[in-house]
């Protein structure tokens, strides 16, 4: 199957972060259909026929020029590697079965190795190659760019979920797809005051020192204050190249912490539970999403059951409509487990964005910032199988407003509650 985007050194670079990302070491951020339906019959295959704004026909064969920003050898690659492995995987499956109304999605996606400065530079390669859209990473790098992206009429999807990205008065082309990390830690702590029935009840959050790991923190302290949850609140660094949280954990036991929120990735994420199940503690652990996946129970093993996570999106093999994804990954000889969540979490990030272009292509328009703004805009609400509905409006970025309650039950993360919204 013939490969559209840009790769330079990328399979390369790829199976080295394969490679890597098995070990734990120290990790510092996070990190709809594909046309006329979600998952099952092929999208993206008609040919339209109308003339653009620009005097063109759609099925020119012109390619969509889209950037992607990947982490696939830096501090992130455990899950950035299945990220960008789904956001190209999208753009190979749809270009395979008639691209974006007959016309090809061309992906430049490059390693910038979780680097802010090399984001940057990346950023504006892009742009003068004619990226229309871009596909990012992290929130450092993605925060440091959102003036240049509203400047530049970019619109920009990032796997960052920062809340800050969700307002179109403060990023205008920034678009945070699912739940955002203040509204994951708020759900988080509106259930443990639930659980504890009246009772007071003590939190730790542990977290990367890192604009990822402190987007949510005073958040959480504001909505304990202005919901008037009778919660003990104290948050605690998970530092650079740290081998264990044991002094971390000391803290905690020292504030009497009942729950642990860990709004980090997951190889500290396992490692903080191994050290908990080492420690011998009875506290109860609390991923946010980066943390809450397969590769978390993979490396906590058996001091990964019963962790409680908040997921927006679901593990594909809990999922029912994923034909197209399953039938991609067969032609590679992959499956839905060997993929995971991260996966499918980048496919449809990619075909939401995808959707947007192909409403600017129907709608005979020409295919510009501006134009995949507005439509993502007016997009309404946008069915996944792994999701609640994505929806973006002019007044509000953020594509998801709750996400369920997960627990890992013999090795799986099992939905334990219905969507939950702050």
């Amino acid at each position: 199957m013939e490969r559209n985007w840009k790769f330079g050194t990328l399979v390369a670079v790829l199976a080295l972060a394969l490679a890597a990302c098995g070990g734990g070491g120290d990790q510092a951020d996070e990190g709809g259909d594909g046309g006329e339906t979600v998952g099952g019959e092929t999208a993206g295959g008609e040919t339209a026929g109308g003339e653009t704004a620009g005097g063109e026909t759609a099925a020119s064969g012109e390619p969509i020029v889209i950037g992607a920003l990947f982490d696939l050898s830096g501090a992130t690659s455990d899950i950035g590697v299945p990220y960008a492995e789904g956001i190209q995987a999208y753009a190979e499956w749809r270009n395979a079965n008639g691209g974006i109304e007959g016309r090809q999605i061309e992906l430049n996606g490059n390693d910038y190795a979780y680097e802010v400065p090399q984001a940057e530079q990346l950023y504006s390669q892009y742009v003068s190659e004619g990226a229309v859209a871009i596909q990012g990473w992290g929130t450092g790098d993605t925060e440091a760019l959102r003036t240049k992206i509203a400047q530049d009429e970019i619109p920009f999807m990032s796997a960052s979920y920062s809340e800050e990205l969700a307002s179109p008065e403060e990023a205008p082309y920034n678009f945070v797809i699912a739940t955002t990390y203040s509204d994951q830690l708020r759900i988080a702590l509106k259930y443990i005051a639930e659980q504890a029935g009246g009772e007071r009840v003590e939190v730790a959050v542990f977290h990367h020192d890192s604009p990822f790991g402190e987007s949510p923190l005073e958040d959480g302290r504001t909505y304990v204050e202005e919901e008037g949850l009778d919660i003990g609140y104290e948050t605690y660094a998970m530092p650079s190249g740290a081998t264990d949280y044991v002094g971390q954990l000391s803290q905690a036991q020292q504030q009497g912490a009942e729950y642990i929120v860990v709004q980090n990735v997951t190889s500290p994420g396992a490692q903080l539970a191994r050290d908990i199940a080492g420690q011998g503690l009875d506290v109860q652990l609390f991923c946010l999403n980066w943390c809450g996946d397969e590769i978390f129970t993979d490396l906590a093993g058996d001091a990964a059951e019963g962790t409680l996570g908040i997921l927006p999106w679901a593990p594909p093999q809990q999922a029912e409509g994923l034909d197209d994804v399953t039938s991609y990954l067969e032609s590679q000889g992959q499956t839905l487990t060997d993929v995971g969540l991260h996966f499918t979490q980048a496919w449809f990030t990619m075909a939401a964005m995808a959707q947007g272009i192909e409403n600017v292509i129907t709608a005979g328009e020409e295919v510009t910032g501006p134009a995949i703004k507005e439509a993502l805009e007016e997009m309404g609400s946008f069915e996944t199988p792994v999701s609640v509905p994505i929806e973006f409006s002019a007044e509000s970025h953020a594509g998801m407003d709750g996400a369920r309650v997960y627990q890992v039950e013999d090795g799986t993360w099992t939905p334990i509650t219905d969507n939950l919204t702050p």
